[in-house]
Parts: C-alpha cells; sequence; structure tokens
C-alpha cells in the first residue's frame, strides 16, 4: 500500500448534500486556530480531465462507465501531483472534499468493481490517514442540495443512483474510513467529525 510519513491526508466523502462543503471549511478552522498549517483542495480537480468530468455531469450526457474511471484517474493523477504530495511533504494537514472512495462508490454504482478500484487507487494514490464518511439518506440530501440552489448535476443527481453509490460506499470496509452520521444541523455534525479526529488522528481541536 501507498505509505508515507510526512503530513496527513483526511478526505470528505458522502452523496450530495450530505454536507461535505460546509464541514470541510468548518474543520480546516479548528486545526488552523490550533496552528496546524491547512491545505484545503478538491476533486474533481481543475486541469482537462477535470473539468470534462463536470462538463458531463451538467450536460446529463452520459460517457461509458469505463470513459468516466479514465478521467477519474488522469485528474487525480494531476491533483496529487500538483497538490497532495508536495503538501504532505510539506507536514500540511490535507483536507480534500472527494477522492478515490468516492471513486470506487459512484463508478461502483455504475457497474464497475468498485473493490477493485478502491485497490487499484491505493496503489497508486497517497492512502487517507482518515476518510469522514458523511451519511445521509439521499432525499434529505438532494433537498439541501435543491434549497441551497447549486448548480443541478443531472448525471449525478439521480435519487436512484445515489441510493446505489451509498450502499457501495457503506460496503467499502477499510479502517481508514470512518461513517459520520450527518444528520442534524452544521453544529452537531461538526461536533461528530471532532470526536472522530480527536479519536482517530491525536489533533488538537477543541
Amino acid at each position: 500500500m501507498n505509505r508515507r510519513t510526512a503530513g496527513l491526508l483526511v478526505v470528505f466523502e458522502g452523496t450530495d448534500g450530505s454536507g461535505k462543503s460546509t464541514q470541510l471549511p468548518l474543520l480546516a478552522a479548528r486545526l488552523e486556530a490550533a496552528g496546524l498549517r491547512v491545505a484545503k483542495t478538491r476533486e474533481p480537480y481543475d486541469c482537462p480531465a477535470g473539468r470534462a468530468i463536470r462538463a458531463m455531469a451538467r450536460s446529463g450526457e452520459r460517457v461509458a462507465p469505463e470513459q468516466e474511471l479514465a478521467w477519474f484517474f488522469e485528474q487525480r493523477r494531476a491533483h496529487v501531483r500538483e497538490v497532495v504530495r508536495p503538501a504532505l511533504a510539506r507536514g500540511d494537514v490535507v483536507l480534500s472534499d472527494r477522492y478515490f472512495v468516492s471513486t470506487a462508490a459512484y463508478q461502483g454504482a455504475r457497474g464497475l468493481d468498485a473493490a477493485a478500484i478502491l485497490v487499484a487507487s491505493e496503489a497508486e494514490f497517497p492512502i487517507p490517514d482518515l476518510v469522514l464518511w458523511l451519511d445521509l439518506p439521499v432525499a434529505a440530501g438532494l433537498a439541501r442540495t435543491h434549497a441551497r440552489g447549486a448548480p443541478h448535476e443531472p448525471a449525478f443527481e439521480d435519487a436512484a443512483f445515489l441510493e446505489r453509490v451509498r450502499e457501495t460506499m457503506g460496503s467499502l470496509a477499510r479502517d481508514y474510513i470512518v461513517r459520520v452520521d450527518a444528520a442534524g444541523d452544521a453544529g452537531v455534525v461538526e461536533a461528530r467529525i471532532l470526536d472522530v479526529v480527536r479519536e482517530r488522528l491525536g489533533l488538537p481541536v477543541d
């Protein structure tokens, strides 16, 4: 497996509307207040393959699952090379909104082998120290997404598909993946996340 010694990699995962974009900056602020250096990032990464993924998501025009998978791996290679590895080498705490667990879950829900995608990802990319899987019923997540007026992504915002994603994500058993109940207001969910971060990583977050 792809281990390393410097820095920490913490990933926020979950289906649409689970609270990743809300909770990541809250954790970043807690870590920075504790004197830690934080690098915030996200996927799909802003590169040609990442832009192709976003364009597909917003247009609703599907491509073959194998092409999607190739795009995700391509954008991740750029993301890891340009952002993740340099930040880890500096000793930063890297907080990423999505990473390879999303790829395994989403492409697994498309019919590909989720377990094989996860193994291949672990062999090529830095393995997270912690994945915070923000788990929320799909209907509640989509309601949040629509309420905040986020850009519509018909390629992914399909309830039946997202139910398969959630089920697949729950099947990916790894020590570094921790399920966090994402129901409730932001402060309640943040408290749950902080408990996990203290317990799993021993970081001084108050």
